[in-house]
């Protein structure tokens, strides 16, 4: 199972986060004790991955809101911060969508207990993400089951980006199906692209696989298309953002060209998330806000005077996914239908 330290932490009702922008070389956390400390940790990517920054953005409303609980001007002041933090990173919906079942709490709540139905909501929230993950791996195993490995006896997986136990809350949405064969004895190889520009597969991916002593192999993302031509490679798993109500794929940059790839080659291609990344309110992947991020993540130490275009996501059309790998089972095709079955 997973060995890497939680992304979030929620003890003695004190919210900190585990800073990722310093892994694999050091374990720190960031005690937040304002909305502005959480805006600012999720917006340089301390914390990372949807569900846990939707989990992050729950307890962050409470540690607010505890500033002002029982003042006359309550609800507008946590509209206020509602809606700062939500701007903090556009495109996870996962952050969206937990911050507004916070906000319905208090708002359905006796004013004298909105704050405790606030934290009561976001512990909720956190513990619904954790079974959810196990449920995502089970799913995995199914499809798994259904691959031939190769002569080695290994199943070969790659992923992209970081989807796993620094994302979420403990086995990751990825990588659950990868901890859960691992330890029923399922021979692995994982190969992580690095991620660039700023190397979440290198940095993390890889890491807490090889501290769970899964086999894994990194690779420049511009190597994925040569790997999957070598045959070494029976299915990609990745993790994503946002899915539009149609099936597009709003994932980290550099997801679309590994699904173009593995296409090309008839490899399976996997999405695994929870139900409340799915977005009915995104008719495509068109309908989705990519953000865009600092050319410094590029450009570095170079110093060249040039434009960059250093968009964080891409969108996978749903034409290039095998089938989505859920808390509530595998979804595959006509998505149209699987998905809003998923909604009902």
């Amino acid at each position: 199972m997973s060995m890497v330290s939680e992304a979030v932490r929620w003890q003695d009702q004190k919210l900190s986060l585990l800073d990722q922008r310093l892994l694999p070389h050091k374990q720190a956390y960031s005690a937040i004790e304002t909305l502005d400390d959480a805006i600012e940790n999720i917006k340089r990517l301390s914390v990372r991955g949807a569900p846990a920054i939707g989990i992050a953005a729950a307890y962050a409303l409470c540690v607010s809101a505890r500033q002002y609980a029982g003042e006359a001007d309550f609800d507008r002041r946590l509209d206020i911060d509602f809606e700062r933090l939500i701007a903090a990173r556009p495109t996870a919906v996962n952050l969206r969508w937990a911050a507004t079942k916070v906000r319905e709490a208090a708002i359905n709540a006796n004013p004298g207990d909105a704050l405790a139905k606030m934290i009561e909501e976001a512990e909720t929230i956190h513990a619904d993400d954790r079974a959810a993950c196990r449920r995502i791996g089970e799913a995995g195993l199914s499809v798994l089951a259904e691959l031939t490995p190769r002569a080695d006896g290994a199943l070969g997986l790659i992923t992209h980006c970081n989807a796993g136990a620094l994302a979420v809350s403990e086995l990751g949405t990825a990588t659950a199906p990868m901890y859960l064969a691992h330890a029923e004895g399922q021979k692995l190889h994982v190969y992580a692209d690095e991620t660039r520009p700023l190397l979440q597969g290198a940095r993390l991916t890889a890491w807490e696989l090889d501290q769970a002593g899964i086999p894994v192999t990194l690779l420049c993302d511009n190597a994925a298309a040569s790997l999957l031509a070598s045959g070494e490679v029976q299915a990609a798993i990745v993790g994503t953002d946002r899915v539009a109500a149609n099936g597009d794929v709003a994932n980290k940059i550099g997801t679309f060209p590994l699904a173009m790839a593995c296409q090309h080659f008839g490899i399976p291609f996997f999405v695994a998330c929870p139900s409340s990344t799915f977005d009915g309110h995104s008719a495509t992947g068109a309908d989705i806000p990519i953000e865009h991020r600092s050319a410094e993540e590029v450009i570095g130490s170079v110093g060249a005077s040039v434009d960059v275009y250093n968009p964080a996501f891409d969108i996978t059309p749903a034409t290039m996914v095998t089938a989505f790998l859920t808390d509530r089972g595998v979804l595959r095709p006509p998505f149209a239908d699987s998905l809003n079955l998923l909604r009902e």
